[in-house]
């Protein structure tokens, strides 16, 4: 694993998935909680284990990709955070998802920030977006609180979508 893709905050450590993280991975994606409204919706346990094969991957050819979040004082995981190719070719996505019992905190703008700052400054991403349900207010004040701004609004799947950016020279 290389040091530099490893991020700290003030209360969580984030560092590149792999394969010690695949319980963790499947626990979560497998949660209608937190992954009904993500793109692809719920994953069963080869599903995820296939976007983990592509994540390990993501970061050797791109040198950005998916993060496990954990709590930096007892190394619990809370979520998961990161950047990867959108398939509808709209850029670089930013993405997050945390456990219910996570959110409230300021946890999410803690890991969506830093992944953020990382693609930026250490990826170099000139551009990166994300994408939220218009109705989800909590994952849209996450995406305005860290600089993104929208930008555009679309339908997808019968869902009111917006697209945010945030764009550096």
């Amino acid at each position: 694993m290389n040091p530099f893709q490893t991020l700290r905050t003030g209360r969580l450590v984030l560092t590149p998935v792999s394969g010690a993280d695949l319980a963790d991975l499947r626990a979560i994606k497998a949660d209608p909680r937190v992954f009904a409204i993500m793109q692809g919706g719920v994953r069963n346990a080869a599903e995820t284990a296939e976007e983990l094969a592509r994540d390990v991957m993501a970061w050797g050819a791109q040198g950005y990709g998916i993060w496990a979040v954990r709590d930096a004082a007892d190394r619990r995981f809370v979520g998961i955070t990161g950047l990867e190719n959108r398939l509808d070719h709209r850029g670089v996505a930013l993405r997050f998802a945390l456990w219910p019992d996570a959110r409230g905190h300021g946890l999410a703008r803690e890991a969506a920030g830093a992944a953020l700052r990382f693609g930026h400054d250490q990826a170099g991403l000139q551009r990166i977006v994300a994408v939220a349900r218009e109705a989800n207010f909590a994952s849209r004040t996450v995406l305005g609180a860290i600089g993104l701004v929208p930008c555009e609004e679309f339908v997808q799947h019968g869902h009111a979508m917006i697209l945010f950016e945030s764009v550096r020279s």
